[in-house]
C-alpha cells in the first residue's frame, strides 16, 4: 500500500511497466460484489442466465461496438462472474495538455486501455440493471493475464469453455469450495 494524499491506497494489480493500450489477448475475470449469483444458476452443463446475467451478456457483446481498439473472443457469464478474452487490436494516443497536467492522469485508466474496455463493461451492466430494478454490485477490481502465445490462448479458450461444466469445482462457487 501507498500513500496518496494522506490516504493509503492499494497498488494496482496491473503488472508494472506494460502499457495496457499494447494490442494483444487479455484474459479477464470479472466478479459481482460479495459473489453473490446476480447472473442466474448452472444446471448440468449450462448457465441459466437471470435478467441481469442476459443484461451482462448483451453488454458483454456490445462492448466492442463502444470501443473501436477492442474485439471480444471466447466469453462465458457465470453466475457471479464473467470470464472473457479481451483482444486490444490498436493503441489509440490521446495527446490532451490539460490531462498531462492533471495529478489523476497518472493513476486513471487510459483511453483505449483494457481497464477502460472493463469499466465501460461493468458501468453499463450496472447501470442497467438498476435502471430496471434489480439490485446489483461488482467487486472493485478484476484480474487479468496477459495472452503471450498461441497454446496459452487456445488453452484459456478452452478453459472458458469448460467452465459451465466446472461450476461445481470452481473457486468462485462458495457451494463447491468445500466439495
Amino acid at each position: 500500500m501507498t500513500l496518496f494524499k494522506n490516504k493509503y491506497r492499494i497498488e494496482s494489480a496491473r503488472l508494472k511497466g506494460w502499457d495496457y493500450r499494447n494490442p494483444g489477448y487479455y484474459f479477464v475475470t470479472i466478479c459481482t460484489k460479495g459473489r453473490i449469483p446476480y447472473f442466474g444458476g448452472v444446471e448440468g452443463d449450462d448457465v441459466r442466465l437471470s435478467a441481469i446475467g442476459e443484461i451482462a451478456a448483451q453488454c458483454w457483446m456490445e462492448n466492442p461496438q463502444h470501443h473501436a481498439d477492442i474485439e471480444s473472443d471466447e466469453w462465458v457469464i457465470m453466475p457471479n462472474h464473467a470470464h472473457g478474452i479481451i483482444i486490444i487490436v490498436e493503441t489509440v494516443q490521446c495527446t490532451v495538455s490539460t490531462v498531462a497536467k492533471n495529478q489523476m492522469a497518472a493513476i486513471s485508466p487510459k483511453t483505449g486501455s483494457l481497464s477502460v474496455a472493463v469499466r465501460s463493461f461493468k458501468s453499463a451492466v450496472t447501470k442497467l440493471a438498476h435502471n430496471a430494478g434489480h439490485e446489483f454490485g461488482w467487486q472493485e477490481r478484476f484480474w487479468d493475464h496477459i495472452i503471450r502465445n498461441e497454446a496459452e490462448l487456445n488453452r484459456i479458450r478452452n478453459y472458458i469453455r469448460a467452465n459451465p461444466s466446472n461450476w461445481e469445482k470452481d473457486q468462485n462457487n462458495d457451494d463447491g469450495l468445500w466439495m
